[in-house]
């Protein structure tokens, strides 16, 4: 297939003064092309299912021009046999992370906050704070790139078992901050690496200390609305709307029925997440929101430069900057992240050499017998948008 072609039209319609009758027509080739082009990528991800048994999986992808395309495959449900839609939503997880640390970056462009101000200036005198490891020192930055030394309250049983135990809780947004206080911290701020929610949820409490406002209504008014990624929304409770059904390790910590997502109903309050995650969304919406926010539409280039500014992150795949997980790849240096909650998982990336961005969601998270990593499955679908795109790619 002619990719190249595929390319030109685009950039003629968009360039050259056309009558009505032959846009039409242009038009319709292009769509013909895109819908080819969206059958490769869904070929090569039924390949991946083969390999790696996942129920079902939906993928988005945003060409250079800003085209969007979208596909699913396998099922949403697999005792009912439901197919899995494109348009279907899932938790997003850590991916919210990207969205908070653009917040961020807008407040410090507006000159309401700055990333080497220590955090004691926003939260000093809350009751805790100075019981947080680091916490005189902690700056923005280092909340951000997850410098600060603190540990994951993830990872704390108590947390685990609080959660367990009765899913309905409500959690206070300080409460999840409790779980690490009065511990030793685990480096001097700025001299390592340990990604940790606890980072993000003290950004979100910073980021309402700023603007007044409650983080949910600032994301929705300063990014979701004006950018129209209408199927992202917050993943506040345990019913969401259009959410897919999801599977989990029957091994789970949180002791979950391996069927942990029923009829939009998850068995795990997703509210636990807030700033560390907190989002339900669709690959589509997340293969626009890398496009959009990582081709420079989002933030400032002195922003977005100081996003993509990363120190060594072995375990995020090379470096991460504030928000943003950098890997180096065959097409180059990658920008995304990728995302868990128990039933799912969702990764994004965006490849600045060739102004692409894929995004992948899986409706289940028990990947330890998979043969391809959720991020290298990104990588493989980018390769083929590349391969079939390149020669084209040269005519801008």
């Amino acid at each position: 297939m002619e990719h190249r072609g595929f390319r030109a039209l685009i950039l003629l319609l968009v360039l050259s003064p056309l009558s009505t009758d032959r846009a039409i027509a242009l038009s319709s080739q292009v769509a013909e092309e895109l819908s080819q082009l969206t059958k490769d990528l869904e070929a090569n991800l039924v390949q991946i299912q083969k390999e790696d048994g996942f129920p079902g999986a939906t993928l988005g992808f945003v060409l250079p021009d800003g085209h969007v395309g979208s596909t699913a495959i396998g099922l949403a449900d697999k005792e009912r046999n439901i197919p899995m839609r494109p348009g279907d939503r899932m938790l997003s997880g850590s991916i919210g992370k990207t969205y908070v640390a653009a917040l961020a970056l807008r407040l410090v462009e507006e000159g309401r906050a700055s990333l080497d101000t220590r955090i004691s200036q926003w939260l000093g005198k809350e009751s805790w704070f100075h019981h947080l490891p680091n916490g005189d020192s902690i700056t923005l930055r280092m909340l951000l790139n997850h410098s600060s030394g603190l540990r994951n309250h993830v990872n704390d049983e108590r947390f685990v078992a609080r959660a367990r135990k009765n899913p309905d809780t409500f959690w206070a947004h300080e409460e999840l901050v409790e779980y690490d206080l009065y511990k030793p911290p685990l480096f001097p701020v700025g001299k390592g690496f340990a990604y940790a929610d606890t980072n993000y949820i003290l950004v979100g409490l910073i980021v309402e200390k700023i603007t007044g406002k409650s983080y949910y209504s600032e994301l929705a008014e300063e990014i979701l609305n004006s950018l129209e990624l209408s199927s992202t929304s917050p993943s506040d409770r345990r019913v969401i709307p259009g959410i897919v059904n999801a599977y989990t390790d029957p091994q789970n910590e949180f002791g979950l029925p391996e069927k942990v997502c029923v009829r939009e109903r998850d068995a795990l309050n997703p509210q636990i997440e807030w700033t560390g995650g907190g989002l339900v969304s669709t690959a589509p919406d997340l293969a626009r929101w890398a496009w959009l926010l990582l081709g420079g539409r989002v933030l400032k280039n002195a922003s977005l430069e100081q996003m993509l500014t990363g120190i060594p992150a072995a375990s995020e795949g090379g470096r991460y900057g504030l928000g943003m997980a950098i890997r180096d790849t065959e097409l180059g240096p990658a920008y995304g992240h990728d995302g868990e909650f128990p039933g799912f998982l969702s990764a994004m990336a965006y490849f600045p050499r060739y102004k692409i961005a894929v995004a992948v969601q899986l409706n289940t998270d028990d990947d330890q017998r998979f043969k391809i990593r959720l991020v290298d499955m990104v990588i493989r679908l980018a390769k083929v948008l590349v391969t079939e795109t390149r020669e084209a790619h040269s005519l801008k």
